[in-house]
């Protein structure tokens, strides 16, 4: 979308061109260098609006194409439901005569074949092997599977740490000179 935006930009740049050219070129004979070729004014101009012109032709065309894309949505629901209608007024007209529904590029309908006991008997097994194989299960059966969970609640108390402040650098160590108190094994008394 923004490419069309920067042509739609750029054709409105070009017609400012054009228009400055035709007042500053007065002399439409007059010629000029331009992209390595050698053009005159009103040859420059032409191709400058052949520009202009194109990208205006498609900007109309896409209109003009969106309002036959609405036309064909609004129309389309009635008409599909005659399609419809007509197939079926052709087919009850005319059977399964497959020639003849063939002239009107319809397909004579499909014979459904209808199955042996042995053949549904293969098939419900089969269909049972697979939901037993992949899990399957319906919303009856759903509803029968419940789970257990052993809950216990735990509850830890939050400590609140008190406002932080800040940290003074530790003075330097020197040596301690009181003296410590007794402790309890060195004035117990040994045995041995």
């Amino acid at each position: 979308m923004s490419n069309i935006r920067a042509k739609n930009n750029l054709a409105a740049e070009v017609t400012h061109l054009i228009a400055g050219a035709n007042k500053h070129f007065p002399n439409g004979s007059q010629a000029l260098q331009v992209g390595g070729g050698t053009f005159t004014i009103l040859a420059l101009t032409q191709e400058l609006q052949g520009f202009v012109d194109n990208r205006d032709a498609v900007e109309a065309s896409k209109a003009a194409t969106k309002a036959k894309i609405e036309t064909e949505r609004v129309q389309s629901p009635s008409q599909l439901a005659l399609i419809r209608a007509f197939q079926t007024v052709v087919r009850g007209a005319f059977g399964n005569a497959a020639d003849v529904l063939a002239d009107f590029g319809l397909a004579p309908p499909k014979v459904r074949v209808t199955k042996t006991a042995e053949q549904k008997a293969v098939t419900a097994a089969k269909i049972a092997a697979t939901r037993k194989a992949r899990g399957t299960m319906g919303k009856n059966q759903k509803k029968a599977i419940k789970g257990s969970v052993t809950a216990r609640l735990v509850v830890t108390p939050v400590t609140t740490s008190p406002v932080s402040t800040p940290v003074e650098a530790p003075a330097p160590a020197t040596p301690a000179t009181t003296t410590a108190a007794p402790t309890a094994a060195a004035t117990a008394p040994h045995s041995t």
